[in-house]
């Protein structure tokens, strides 16, 4: 598992393409710091679906109390909160 910050970006980014192209969205624009929740590029399913992904792909669950816009609500969020957990142990 790679716990580079531009790769785990790159990841989550390449993860909200692809679920914006499901809903006939182009999320190619979308800025590292922007709220996913507020850019409309994927809806409630969608955001559901990229967190799932998220715990997936780097073997870990989000506490239902950790679920929170501060740390899912960006690309830069999420990768900063999965650096905290991992460096947590």
């Amino acid at each position: 598992m790679n716990l580079d910050r531009l790769a785990i970006q790159t990841a989550i980014k390449a993860k909200v393409v692809e679920l914006a192209d499901q809903f006939g969205s182009d999320a190619s624009d979308l800025a590292d710091d922007e709220l996913i929740p507020a850019s409309g590029y994927i809806d409630s399913a969608g955001l559901l679906e990229l967190v799932a992904w998220f715990e997936a792909s780097y073997q870990f669950r989000v506490p239902d109390s950790d679920f929170t816009i501060d740390n899912l609500g960006s690309i830069v969020l999420m990768t900063d909160y999965l650096l905290r957990l991992k460096q947590a142990g």
